[in-house]
């Protein structure tokens, strides 16, 4: 064998060995294409709200225009079955609340496996709830109202946003707690079950802070009491029901992103740490501060931990009460 044709098999070998050794164009080329962040709910939410806060920063960041795209729906299964069931090259994420750990205990079948075909990207913040009463209802405390719902069972009702939201499930988690009896009246969505407590029809109502806190401002509810271990810095003036004496009390809805289960860990990871990236920013804290959300930026890992514990917490408050689906 010629020197010449030797050199040319070595280089050759040489060269796949070196193509082995390196991640995939793929990988390293990620983002190549525009990225989608599925919203199982209406523009103007939470969840939007969440979603849209980062969309700027990751498209600075990325290099890729990212696309919002709403699918609200079914407690928002039809939106996280679209995440679940997207391809897992990079290029769609989801962004879910407290629902999606409470609906795996909810609904007995499910269009998706959560712990086969979706996993955490991160978890970008945690909203503890507020609790608002009527302005002429006759309690201005959490104890007040505590003791006027065991002096009158059943006199005290309270909304939801719907059967199984976080804001139905901290309710009964509390009811559970303080062994009261309190009517539960689903609505469809935050807004009439606010407009409702202000209109006298129910007299107590949680929710995530962004909407009560301007309400109340406006003289239009009375708020009693933060479901989180620290008061609000957007309502610094209202206790936590820990403070109040209902010890270990706490329920928050939050928000987190997804993908669909088999995108590359290191997609994952890099997404992650965009996302924390954004969410701790002085920008976005700030803005965050003013929803009465605290910003988390979390790691995959701990957003799937999280995530189980969550499930847990909610699947034992759903079967205690006795929750069923709408």
């Amino acid at each position: 064998m010629s020197h010449a044709t030797l050199s040319r098999r070595r280089f050759t070998l040489a060269t796949a060995a070196a193509s082995l050794a390196l991640p995939s164009f793929a990988q390293t080329a990620w983002p190549s294409k525009p990225i989608r962040i599925v919203v199982p709910y209406t523009p103007g939410g939470f969840t939007d709200q969440m979603a849209r806060l980062v969309q700027i920063g990751l498209q600075t960041r990325l290099g890729q225009p990212v696309l919002i795209d709403n699918k609200p729906g079914a407690n928002s299964l039809i939106g996280v079955d679209a995440i679940a069931k997207a391809p897992p090259d990079g290029s769609t994420f989801g962004v879910v609340i407290a629902a999606y750990a409470a609906n795996t205990t909810l609904y007995p079948k499910l269009p998706y496996d959560p712990r086969k075909d979706l996993t955490g990207v991160s978890l970008m913040g945690v909203s503890p709830l507020l609790a608002a009463v009527n302005v002429d209802a006759p309690f201005k405390t959490a104890r007040d109202l505590i003791d006027f719902a065991r002096a009158n069972p059943g006199k005290v009702s309270f909304g939801s946003s719907g059967n199984g939201s976080a804001a139905h499930l901290t309710t009964e988690l509390w009811k559970s707690l303080t062994q009261t009896y309190m009517i539960h009246i689903p609505y469809r969505g935050a807004v009439p079950a606010l407009t409702d407590l202000m209109g006298g029809q129910i007299q107590l109502f949680f929710d995530a802070p962004t909407g009560l806190i301007n309400q109340a401002k406006a003289g239009k509810v009375r708020l009693i009491g933060v479901a989180g271990d620290k008061r609000l810095a957007a309502a610094p003036e209202v206790p936590t029901f820990i403070e109040q004496g209902f010890a270990g009390f706490t329920g928050s809805t939050w928000a987190g992103m997804l993908a669909p289960a088999g995108t590359p860990r290191d997609i994952v990871k890099r997404m992650s740490e965009e996302v924390a990236r954004i969410v701790r920013s002085d920008d976005t804290r700030a803005k965050l501060d003013a929803m009465g959300t605290i910003p988390a930026g979390s790691t995959p890992e701990e957003f799937d931990a999280f995530i189980t514990a969550e499930t847990a917490k909610w699947g034992k408050v759903i079967r205690t009460a006795g929750v069923k689906a709408e």
